[in-house]
């Protein structure tokens, strides 16, 4: 193997490329001696190429750059095969063949190989070093598979073009190819367009709030996308009414997210099916990917059938819209949607501050030290305890190995009365002054010094009920006040506040029910970044729940916790639990008027 553009080219092609094209010095007769020996459309771009080719030696192979920050991880050829092969079985044959970031082609000859009608490739590639490899890997496929071997198959054209995916002209192809049968197949790059931003590439679509996100979820995060959900989406609507199939390699949020828009997308797909890869085995990485697959030009369907890739017989499960509701997992859900509602109580996430090093503490007999190593003495009236998801992990919690200074009371909130109210405290802030401003999130823009967010009435309650939104445990925790303070919990958990403590512990007893744990496991997804959101725990109907969970349940969970925990708890104030969650009927609504 040898490297020509610092594309890896086999002795086999080059020789091939010498021998035909040594006499050969223009760059239109060298694009048709290529055209009519392997169908490329256009071969070299200019002269310049043509001779490159020429005149390449036998020289050693110098190591490949690596291109995986970038969310290239090149599919090898056996795993597209088995892809390819794969499709075989659902009796597709497709005439155009559509690959928009096509790599080093593997797909392209694992198609080429297989499909025995198609009479169009179209490959897309930004890297010029895998365009040229590309297309020297399709004369390899040739040189060792003549298709004298089989005289029933005509040569296809393919355009192996250097370009952007999202500057290529995809409409081009239905226009031209209106009643084709097209394939489109791929790896899309495995990275989100901040990534790539921050990486300078070129690669990425024009400026875009792509799914059109409003306030805090614009800035803080969900206008933050995955590229390969931007191009399955691109190739769905740019193909919707075209007969065919849609084949790719993406991360498993890609294919939760694009089965969730289906209920207000409508998108023209059926089919809809999830084929699980072990990601470390074939592209030594540890993401949860698969292949997705649908058809095109089809009544929109709802559900996604998941399969194991490699034991693809039987489905494992089946996702999607039932009615109006997400579900992980359909056959088990059925057996708790009753309590798939609206949570009475408002679920919050923890503090969001972006200055971890300065405002998290640990504390060391009467003083307190920083992630910086300094030994800091404030007053204690805006110290309080701290708890992250890795300490939710006991039933009850009362003590916190973290603090955390808390400036605000509600987001927004001046802060100006800390100089004077607490100058000890005012003077290590504006001593790190410099961290705080250096915070990227826009969140902060225009806000007082020192701000934080996920603050209000709610983070002083004295008794909550939390989760991890990060951790794949299904407990909810009760944490206590420490030192006659409520405890403070960071953005990665997500909390119930409670005045009374019998709320609370009765809450924690109904969360922490069998009944809450199946609900939950049928709405969440294992492989999310978080499993549990605000979102997910809003539907939670605690009412219902409350009503369906039988006294003695109730009962024999409230003892174990006197027991253990050394409280005295009854279920005198349960009814008024219970009439804490109804709503509040119109009629005595309008007593407030």
């Amino acid at each position: 193997m040898m490297k020509v553009f610092e594309a890896n080219i086999a002795h086999q092609v080059l020789d091939y490329l010498h021998h035909n094209l040594k006499n050969v010095v223009s760059v239109a007769e060298a694009n048709q001696k290529m055209y009519e020996a392997f169908g490329f459309i256009t071969f070299f771009d200019n002269l310049n190429e043509l001779q490159t080719v020429k005149e390449t030696v036998v020289q050693s192979i110098v190591k490949e750059q690596d291109r995986a920050e970038y969310g290239d991880f090149q599919t090898n050829i056996t795993l597209a095969n088995q892809v390819v092969a794969h499709l075989s079985t659902k009796n597709i044959s497709p005439t155009i063949v559509v690959e928009p970031t096509c790599g080093k082609g593997n797909f392209i000859v694992a198609c080429l190989k297989q499909f025995t009608a198609i009479e169009k490739v179209f490959g897309i590639e930004i890297y010029k070093p895998y365009v040229w490899e590309c297309k020297f890997n399709i004369i390899h496929f040739y040189l060792n598979n003549s298709l004298e071997k089989d005289v029933t198959r005509s040569l296809p054209e393919i355009s192996i073009v250097h370009s952007s995916v999202f500057d290529f002209n995809f409409k081009n192809i239905t226009r031209e190819n209106p009643s084709k049968e097209i394939l489109v197949i791929g790896n899309p790059p495995w990275v989100t367009n901040a990534k790539l931003g921050s990486l300078n590439s070129s690669n990425l679509p024009k400026k875009t709030n792509f799914k059109n996100h409003h306030g805090l979820d614009a800035m803080t995060g969900k206008g933050n996308f995955d590229i390969a959900e931007y191009i399955t989406l691109m190739m769905i609507e740019c193909f919707l009414h075209h007969q065919g199939s849609l084949a790719l390699l993406v991360k498993n949020t890609v294919i939760k997210n694009i089965v969730f828009d289906q209920f207000t997308q409508k998108y023209a797909i059926t089919a809809i099916e999830k084929y699980c890869i072990d990601s470390k085995k074939e592209f030594n990485v540890s993401v949860e990917a698969s292949l997705f697959y649908c058809k095109m030009k089809a009544k929109p369907s709802f559900n996604c059938v998941e399969f194991d890739f490699y034991q693809n017989t039987n489905a494992k499960l089946t996702f999607g819209w039932l009615a109006d509701k997400f579900v992980s997992n359909l056959e088990i859900y059925s057996n708790t949607e009753q309590i798939d509602g609206k949570c009475p109580f408002e679920w919050r996430q923890g503090i969001k501050h972006d200055c971890s090093s300065i405002m998290e503490l640990d504390k060391q007999h009467d003083h307190f030290v920083n992630a910086l190593k300094e030994e800091i003495i404030l007053e204690d009236e805006l110290v309080y305890g701290l708890l992250k998801s890795s300490d939710l992990k006991s039933t009850i919690v009362s003590e916190t190995r973290k603090y955390t200074i808390i400036t605000q009371k509600k987001v927004g909130q001046e802060t100006d009365y800390i100089k004077q109210d607490y100058p000890k405290t005012y003077q290590y802030l504006i001593d790190h002054q410099e961290v705080f401003r250096s915070r990227k999130s826009s969140i902060y823009n225009n806000k007082p010094p020192f701000s934080i967010f996920g603050i209000g009435d709610y983070s002083f309650k004295p008794y909550k009920v939390a989760i991890s939104g990060l951790y794949k445990t299904f407990h909810f925790s009760l944490v206590l006040p420490q030192n006659h303070k409520p405890v403070m919990l960071d953005d990665t958990c997500y909390m119930l506040g409670f005045d009374q403590l019998p709320f609370a512990v009765y809450t924690l007893i109904l969360l922490n029910s069998a009944t809450t744990k199946q609900f939950l496991q049928s709405i969440t997804f294992a492989d999310a970044k978080r499993t549990f959101t605000k979102d997910v725990l809003m539907r939670i109907n605690l009412l219902v729940l409350a009503q369906i969970t039988k006294k003695n349940e109730l009962q024999k969970a409230l003892n174990l916790i006197n027991e253990i925990y050394h409280l005295e708890l009854s279920l005198d104030l349960w009814d008024d639990f219970i009439n804490e969650m109804k709503p509040i009927k119109s009629e005595q609504m309008a007593l407030f008027v």
